[in-house]
């Protein structure tokens, strides 16, 4: 394999420092003036972040600092700098939703997630770069791993940063692929949990029955650490919390049984290399006593392969384009060429539905989860890949979402865990878990991490 073509200055994970915070031999202001330091090295070339806010970063450090002092942290999540994804209200900084018409926007209020964090006594270090609300094509932003290409999208600046080392965590979101994709490219830990388990509040929509809020770490602790503590601190009203939610992971449990799911992607967008890296991993599993089935050795999953089409993700974007109606039909009419002409091509598509055509699709996914609910029935987990492979040269696009999609459109948790390298640059494996049994899924990944 080639070498990294960028070094990364490691950062620590919140989660292994601290013990160092609560003996006094670490500080949460020291720690943040680590990721500071990385900041200042790398954001020329990275261009991660909208917005920063180190001031303020500081202050709460400081105050974190001496609640460790006193041995009265607020929470889990306290001293923890995280990354802020634009499209998450702040009532401190401007949300600018990655878009020329909200170029200086600042909102009242905070979103739910970020009280949350504030609340808990975690540190805001700023704003991370995203894709015009989160669904534009592309940004600035550079991969930390090889400038010359895509960190993927939407949630560009917050894997970038994690990636880059400035941060242990950011907050991305997902209405297709917008947060495991960049995990992938970028070589860290993504979790998208089960549709509506962390609230949306206050969080820039997309599609109302798409969209998730997810973590991206440099660690699978620090992950599930903060998505956790948000199931808990501002989780949906009427969603159960997290599965399992705890400041620690769950015990590591070797899943007996996994689909591994190709779908028709697999043919038409793998490059030779990734298919045999993800072979090999799939040996790996085998040889510690997984049984890994597909569809040529599986009815359920070549039955699922022939039900997770490209006509039925293009069914799903139907209900994305007219759950977008508002209020992207109002930022059409008053911006016009300002806002991205796949946004103009969405409010086409959705204004040519009708109510008949959206409850179709909407009751076409109602069975589509009913039917995966029963097949996966059988085993622990699906894997496939995160992306395509590695990350394209280039900064006009931010990858393939076919690998994706089906997860999302079903409202399934799903990690991306870096376990593959092609090339020398990172591929993550996706694993995706049933619905509402988020801590489950991380256990196997914990599992698959201490394999590698």
């Amino acid at each position: 394999m080639k070498a990294l073509k960028t070094s990364v200055k490691p950062l620590p994970s919140f989660t292994a420092v601290l013990p160092r915070f609560r003996s006094g031999r670490d500080t949460p202001r020291a720690y943040l003036e680590r990721c500071i330091e990385t900041i200042t090295a790398r954001e020329p070339t990275v261009h991660a972040f909208r917005t920063l806010a180190l001031d303020a970063a500081r202050a709460a450090a400081d105050a974190s600092t001496e609640r460790y002092r006193r041995g009265a942290p607020l929470s889990p999540v306290d001293g923890c700098p995280i990354g802020i994804k634009d499209i998450m209200d702040t009532r401190d900084m401007p949300t600018q939703m990655g878009s020329p018409a909200f170029a200086g926007w600042q909102p009242a209020y905070d979103a739910a997630c970020v009280q949350a964090l504030r609340d808990g006594g975690a540190v805001l270090p700023g704003k991370t770069v995203t894709t015009a609300f989160a669904c534009g094509i592309s940004n600035e932003t550079t991969n930390p791993l090889d400038p010359a290409r895509t960190p993927g999208g939407s949630s560009s600046g917050s894997a970038a940063a994690v990636g880059a080392g400035m941060l242990p965590a950011a907050l991305g979101t997902q209405t297709q692929g917008s947060l495991l994709r960049p995990a992938s490219f970028c070589g860290i830990v993504g979790f998208k949990p089960t549709w509506g388990t962390l609230s949306m509040q206050g969080v820039h929509p997309i599609s109302a029955t798409h969209d998730h809020l997810g973590v991206l770490a440099s660690s699978l602790e620090d992950t599930w650490r903060i998505a956790s503590f948000l199931s808990h601190a501002q989780g949906h009203p009427a969603r159960p919390p997290l599965q399992r939610a705890s400041e620690a992971l769950p015990r590591a449990a070797a899943p007996k049984r996994l689909l591994w799911l190709r779908t028709e992607a697999w043919a038409r967008e793998l490059d030779a290399a990734t298919s045999t890296a993800f072979d090999a991993l799939m040996q790996r599993f085998v040889a510690a006593g997984v049984d890994v089935r597909d569809a040529s050795s599986d009815a359920s999953a070549a039955e699922l392969e022939a039900s997770l089409t490209p006509a039925f993700a293009e069914r799903c974007l139907g209900i994305t384009a007219y759950e977008m109606r508002w209020p992207y039909r109002q930022y059409v009419e008053r911006h016009g060429d300002l806002i991205e002409k796949r946004v103009h091509d969405r409010m086409a598509q959705a204004f040519a539905m009708t109510l008949a055509d959206y409850e179709d699709r909407l009751a076409g996914r109602e069975a589509m989860q009913r039917k995966v609910a029963t097949l996966m029935r059988g085993f622990d987990g699906i894997v496939t890949l995160s992306a395509s492979g590695p990350a394209p040269i280039g900064l006009s696009a931010t990858g393939s979402r076919s690998f994706l999609v089906y997860a999302t459109f079903l409202g399934l948790p799903a990690f991306s865990l870096p376990l593959m390298q092609v090339d020398g640059l990172p591929v993550g494996l996706q694993l995706i878990g049933r619905h509402g049994r988020d801590g489950d899924v991380c256990a196997r990944a914990r599992w698959m991490m201490a394999l590698r």
